[in-house]
Formats: C-alpha cells, structure tokens, sequence
C-alpha cells in the first residue's frame, strides 16, 4: 500500500508538532522514522492511521483520503502503545477478537498465528494465563505486535517495537517484519529511537526534528555511522 503525503500540518495550541510536505512511501517500502524525543513521530503514525485529526493537508493510502475511506484499514495492522490492547482479555481472548475483527475464523486466526509462538511470552500458555493487564510492559508489548502482525497486513505501522524487548525478542521481530515485507510485500513504517535495529529492518530511514524531516536516507552499509554521529553532533 503507497502512502502519499502532499502537505501535512498537525498544531496542539500555538505549539506545532508536525510540518510535513511532498512525501510518499513506496507500496513495499520499508520506511524508518527516527528523531529525538518531542520529533513529532508518535504524531505522525497517529496521522497516518486517522487517530489524529490533522490541522491541514491529508494523508492517502493506495489512492484514497485515509479520513474519508475505510478500506485501508482493513488492511493495515498497528501497534503504537499499550492503549491499543484490551487488557481485561488473556492474549488468546485477544487474539481471537482481533482475527475476528479482521473477517478471521476461530481456525484461521489459530493458523496464522503459529508462526509467531516462538515470540509468545509464557503467560499465553501453561496452566496461569495470565491478564494482559497482569503481564510486563515487555510481554504486553509482544501480543500487541503479534496482534499487529498475523493478520498479514499490506501496512504495518509500529512506533518503538524493539523498546522492552529482550535481545532473543528483537531479533525474532526483526525477522518477521522482513518476511512480512518480502513474502507479502508488506509496506512497512517503523518509528525507532534504536538506529541499529532500524537500519537491520529499513531500506528508507528519515531523521524527523521538531516536526519537519531533515535528512531522507537510502539505507546503505554507511546509514547507521552516518546516524550515529548526526545524534552525536546533536548532542553536543
């Protein structure tokens, strides 16, 4: 799915959060969204899913206004924060009203979800099956991006995915974001503070500060030491 930005303006007050223009990620691409805290990227994944009503300009999605059009959605899969889970289900009750809300079965969300249970946490299975308000930040994390993923969408938009997770889960998330991306050709847009896995995952990286992208990278065997020193010089 294209994502097509001409214009993008997002103000909360007089403050603005978000000044975008001209751009577009490729049906297929891999785009990663990286900038310091406050860069206006958590605004701009909730403007590009229709969370957020934007102050002026629009996003399109393979064509259509996302604002206007419910078809996209269908197809789009998404995890930003713990908000998007329902934490008084177990992770099977959610899983099973998230493949249901996606047109699955009951047998067709268990069959798509069993490339993912090796990145399950234990409380989904074993004799305590736990809340998902009683799991870690780490755990809950895990079933919102499974829940994000097995439905294979043609979009998949995930702000800080590898945050929380424990090294064996990162590399495992990194893995099914590639499949995803080149079995099913899965437009992909990631928001990252951490530059390594972003540049593991991400042909196309963008540096976002104060609300306006800055620098537009092609990602090459040089991208994460250009990264890294632009944020050292940054800093000091």
């Amino acid at each position: 799915m294209q994502v097509e930005i001409p214009r993008l303006l997002k103000r909360f007050g007089s403050r603005v959060a978000l000044d975008l223009g001209d751009l577009t990620i490729s049906d297929g691409e891999t785009f990663g969204l990286v900038g310091s805290n406050g860069a206006g990227k958590t605004t701009f994944l909730r403007l590009v899913l229709d969370l957020l009503r934007a102050s002026d300009g629009s996003v399109s999605i393979d064509g259509h206004l996302a604002s206007e059009s419910m078809e996209w959605k269908s197809k789009t899969g998404s995890f930003l924060d713990r908000g998007f889970l329902i934490e008084f289900l177990t992770a099977d009750e959610y899983f099973r009203f998230v493949g249901n809300s996606y047109g699955f079965s009951a047998r067709e969300s268990a069959e798509a979800l069993k490339p993912y249970q090796a990145f399950y946490p234990d409380e989904v299975f074993g004799e305590t099956r736990l809340y998902i308000r009683e799991m870690s930040m780490g755990n809950a994390k895990k079933i919102g991006l499974i829940a994000a993923m097995f439905t294979a969408p043609r979009l998949l938009v995930l702000d800080e995915p590898f945050a929380n997770l424990d090294p064996r889960s990162q590399i495992r998330l990194k893995s099914y974001i590639r499949t995803l991306n080149e079995k099913l050709g899965t437009t992909v847009i990631v928001s990252s503070h951490d530059l390594m896995h972003v540049t593991d995952v991400c042909r196309r990286i963008a540096i976002l500060e104060n609300g306006r992208i800055v620098r537009d990278l092609n990602t090459s065997e040089g991208t994460l030491i250009d990264l890294q020193r632009y944020f050292s010089a940054e800093a000091v």
